[in-house]
């Protein structure tokens, strides 16, 4: 344990090991990245995790996306 907070999940992500917190800026990386996986809140203007990795395929593209967010808010549960 770090001894720092959990990131705050956003509420609309689905339940699973991947989320997005709080410190979204929704600036469109990851939907780039992995769109099956990430879809944007239009009303509140952030993205998060509509749908876990179905495969190992998908779970690469989340970590891609995870490596290339610039406010490091997708985050994996462990």
């Amino acid at each position: 344990m770090s001894g720092f907070p959990e990131p705050v999940r956003l509420p609309d992500n689905v339940p699973g090991r991947f989320y997005v917190n709080v410190e979204c800026t929704d600036c469109d990386t990851c939907r780039c990245i992995a769109p099956e996986a990430f879809v944007r809140n239009d009303a509140a203007g952030y993205t998060y995790v509509a749908r876990q990795p179905a495969d190992e395929d998908e779970e690469e593209l989340v970590y891609e996306a995870m490596d290339c967010c610039p406010a490091d808010a997708i985050c994996e549960e462990e």
